[in-house]
């Protein structure tokens, strides 16, 4: 067998381990420090009711400016960025809860209480300050 026929299999192995590797870092590492030195810039009147909406509603699960707690993932990270979770998933999020998929923190229940406008207020927010922190639309290839 030649050499290059060889090194085929452990570089797909490799490449999974590698992968596997950086899945559990992002699962075992404290959100909270993920979230630290986020950037909050001067916002909209719609964003600055969001901020209130947010912090009423949101915040207690996904920290002070969207930084994520033991409860919550960090929002203003790429992962939510608009072109992988567009406006309407939030809207969903909050009207319908989501199961647990790339997060440890279990399923984040429906929050009934949250009206409509509000709902478009905190997107408004998280999306403001997604833009101070550099996170911009990239479209998702699946």
């Amino acid at each position: 067998m030649a050499l290059s026929e060889r090194l085929v299999p452990i570089a797909v192995i490799g490449f999974f381990l590698f992968g596997a590797g950086l899945m559990a870092y992002n699962w075992l590492s404290p959100d909270a420090a993920q979230g630290e030195g986020i950037a909050v810039p001067a916002l909209s009147a719609v964003a600055a009711r969001g901020q209130v909406a947010f912090d009423a509603n949101c915040a207690s699960c996904h920290g002070q400016n969207g930084a994520g707690t033991d409860k919550g993932p960090v929002l203003i990270h790429d992962i939510y960025n608009p072109g992988h979770h567009p406006d309407e998933s939030f809207l969903r999020a909050t009207r319908l809860g989501v199961r647990q998929h790339h997060w440890r923190f279990g399923n984040m229940p429906p929050r009934p209480e949250v009206t409509d406008t509000q709902i478009s207020e905190i997107v408004r927010y998280i999306r403001e300050l997604q833009e101070a922190n550099g996170i911009a639309y990239r479209q998702h290839n699946m």
